[in-house]
């Protein structure tokens, strides 16, 4: 008897549905997999057969062929598990086949006849809804994340013995409670910790009105990261669809705690991650640290200690905003639509520019120059540096609170949504150069001031751009329409090197 029922497989980030067939005909007791599928999925026929006689259900001793459909994508992972049971079940008159009309299945077993967390159930939702499916049965743990997608019959089950009785007619139980998967949010760092750093201050709501790449640097111990930390702080919420997204690739991921996703990633790997770590890879291919950051914020800490080819590989993701990913036959596009913010020390000993602090000779500062390519700081809209901050500044009040400068960020990105509705970018630091051209209105002083800066070879082609989005950013903070002479300023001091950097270039 032949019976089709279907699931999906995981490719990148994306859902693709996958037809499960299942055949027994007479012959000698085999169970063979076809389709193009990994050790982990040929390594079902085991985990299946032992859930199916540990569920009270009898195992054919016939030949059972399984095709998981279309051959030519390669299929991973232990989610198909659930559906090769219920479809051998099914091809066994032991569940009507007619019931699996409408259903979708996902969920790995256990030997015991469990339903496991299966990561993914999010993007499969999505797929089963675009396919015109009614029904999914998934995972109890994952079933509010199904849930997400509208349109579609969530069932979630905990057992092989639960999604039979459903399949046979039993009501479909309610999802399970919020409280019981919901994760603890961590508390976000305020930035009324700080003293002193006016304009890292400056830069960081910069940075998180516009979506403008940020670079600090400066001495060791003088609070580079401690900025760095507070900026999701202000960052404005997520509206539902960029939410939803981040929650697929959070799952797929494994990382996501099974709800909606409400806050924006601040994701910071270590200076020792690999190039496919940072922007993806591996067989199959899975998201890397830029991608798990769309949305959000992509932290590099020690800069300058991060191999020179993670860095590198940085760069077509920054400016494209997604990264495709080769591998044999197929490719994989991830996105990655982050905001990148580093910080550094000027050299190995982190004292350079300061008398009689520094200890490092040509050769170490060469070195260390060397790591940072100038195509990646010149993707960077702001490179500011932080100096050590002075007593009186320990002991003055905060300049800024986190509610004060996330109002001022919230509105002046609702400036730039009117103002880039229709298009593809949602904030200034995504605007290309026919939107700059089209959208960016300069007054007289500033068109000659930056005309000027242009001419002394001090910005290249890329870097005016940068800038004239930066002092956009800083207008709309200003609730400015044009872009005055004073913003641009603004916009080329924050890109200048710090003490330390020009002693490095001495």
């Amino acid at each position: 008897m032949l019976v089709r029922l279907t699931t999906f497989a995981i490719d990148g980030v994306d859902p693709r549905q996958v037809s499960v067939e299942i055949d027994i005909r007479p012959g000698l007791p085999t169970f063979t997999i076809v389709g193009l599928g990994d050790t982990t999925v040929r390594e079902s026929r085991d985990r299946v057969r032992a859930a199916i006689l540990n569920s009270s259900f009898k195992f054919p001793d016939t030949r059972i062929t399984a095709n998981l459909a279309p051959a030519s994508l390669r299929k991973a992972g232990p989610h198909f598990d659930l559906a090769l049971a219920l479809g051998v079940l099914a091809a066994s008159n032991q569940v009507p086949a007619a019931a699996l009309v409408g259903y979708a299945v996902f969920g790995e077993l256990s030997l015991s006849g469990e339903v496991r967390d299966s990561p993914g159930v999010l993007a499969v939702a999505e797929g089963a809804r675009r396919a015109g499916l009614v029904r999914l049965i998934v995972p109890e743990c994952r079933a509010r994340e199904a849930s997400l997608v509208d349109g579609l019959q969530v069932i979630p089950v905990t057992t092989l013995d639960a999604a039979v009785e459903i399949l046979r007619g039993a009501p479909a139980p309610p999802l399970p409670a919020r409280s019981r998967i919901r994760a603890a949010m961590p508390a976000v760092p305020d930035l009324s910790d700080v003293r002193g750093h006016s304009i890292p201050l400056l830069a960081l709501q910069i940075a998180a009105a516009g979506g403008h790449n940020l670079l600090f640097e400066g001495a060791p111990g003088t609070g580079k990261t401690m900025l760095a930390r507070r900026l999701p702080s202000i960052l404005p919420a997520m509206n539902r669809r960029e939410a939803v997204e981040v929650t697929r690739i959070h799952s797929i991921a494994g990382t996501a705690a099974g709800e909606l996703v409400t806050q924006r990633p601040f994701r910071a790997p270590h200076h020792t991650i690999s190039p496919s770590g940072l922007v993806g890879g591996g067989s199959p291919p899975r998201p890397g640290e830029a991608t798990l950051a769309h949305h959000g914020v992509l932290f590099l800490d020690e800069l300058s200690e991060f191999q020179r080819s993670s860095l590198e590989a940085l760069r077509q993701p920054l400016e494209d905003g997604a990264v495709t990913v080769v591998r044999g036959q197929s490719a994989v596009v991830f996105p990655t639509g982050f905001m990148l913010v580093a910080a550094t020390n000027p050299c190995p000993c982190g004292f350079a520019g300061v008398e009689d602090r520094c200890r490092c000779g040509e050769a170490d500062l060469r070195r260390h120059r060397r790591r940072l390519s100038g195509p990646l700081l010149d993707r960077m809209d702001l490179l500011v540096g932080v100096q050590r901050p002075t007593g009186a500044d320990l002991a003055a009040p905060p300049l800024c609170a986190t509610d004060q400068a996330s109002r001022r960020v919230a509105a002046a990105r609702e400036r730039q949504h009117r103002r880039l509705a229709g298009s593809s970018a949602r904030c200034n630091g995504e605007m290309d150069t026919a939107l700059v051209e089209r959208l960016v209105q300069l007054d007289g002083s500033a068109a000659r001031l930056l005309a000027r800066a242009y001419s002394s070879g001090a910005l290249s082609a890329r870097g005016r751009q940068r800038v004239i989005r930066v002092a956009r950013t800083l207008a709309d903070l200003e609730d400015s329409e044009p872009v005055r002479g004073d913003d641009i300023l603004t916009a080329l001091s924050l890109r200048q090197r710090s003490p330390g950097e020009e002693a490095l270039a001495a």
